[in-house]
């Protein structure tokens, strides 16, 4: 009987190993190559699409895809400006994060693309009335770079992402990026912004301060007890309620 068991655990044990080989073979057969990914990269028409791509190419490590992402540093199309620069800043290369950074303060013309915004309006009967709006295609693109500076969680973006906590147009990313960031210089800033006149903004600035695991919010969170406003976004929750909910997994920390 205990030979059966042995014998039982064993074939169990080479079962799972063998298993465990072709599941490993698979992927590696899945990944895909430097050359197949900067072709879908360039290939992309939708920029979150581009961005799925720009994440494989910077977990090859392997900085010899930058040169043929160079000509995109400087596309018109600053999403794809933005995809090319988290390749470059992803890998080390200094070039991405200044470009991230640039974005932010870039307020120039640029045509339609990926990302595009558009805004309606009276067209021909039978047409979508879609008209590009260069002003609200700024501020995406802008809203974009803050995006991607969490995405990298590079913490010298805390600064920067800090000063757009006040930029209405931008500040409702920021509490997000700052979070995935994970840098405590963060906490202080954000526990000012419970204070924003936006119920929208207090409610992001208080998941933040989860995501940042900041216990020392608890008693600025617990001053919004009776705030009953509500958010413009999601299931339109109010402050009272996020800020009760993050009170609870704070202090569970």
């Amino acid at each position: 009987m205990r030979r059966s068991r042995t014998f039982a655990v064993v074939t169990l044990a080479a079962a799972l190993a063998l298993i465990t080989l072709a599941v490993a073979a698979v992927t590696e057969s899945a990944r895909r190559s430097p050359t197949e990914l900067i072709s879908r990269f360039h290939s992309s028409q939708v920029f979150f699409e581009q961005f799925d791509v720009a994440k494989e190419l910077v977990e090859l490590h392997d900085p010899s895809v930058l040169p043929s992402l160079v000509g995109d540093l400087s596309n018109e199309d600053r999403h794809i400006r933005g995809n090319a620069a988290f390749v470059f800043a992803g890998l080390g290369d200094p070039r991405g994060f200044e470009i991230l950074l640039s974005i932010l303060n870039d307020r120039s013309d640029r045509p339609p693309g990926q990302g595009a915004v558009f805004t309606g309006g009276i067209s021909a009967p039978g047409t979508t009335p879609n008209f590009y709006h260069v002003k609200a295609q700024i501020t995406a693109d802008r809203y974009y770079a803050a995006h991607l500076l969490g995405d990298l969680k590079d913490p010298r973006a805390v600064p920067v992402l800090v000063s757009l906590l006040d930029e209405p147009e931008v500040n409702s990313i920021v509490p997000w990026s700052l979070g995935e960031i994970g840098d405590k210089r963060a906490v202080a800033p954000l526990i000012q912004a419970l204070a924003d006149s936006d119920p929208s903004m207090r409610v992001l600035a208080i998941y933040g301060l989860e995501q940042l695991h900041a216990t020392d919010a608890i008693p600025a969170l617990r001053r919004l007890l009776e705030d009953h406003q509500r958010t413009t976004f999601g299931n339109q929750v109010p402050v009272a309620d996020a800020a009760r909910a993050a009170i609870t997994k704070l202090e569970m920390n």
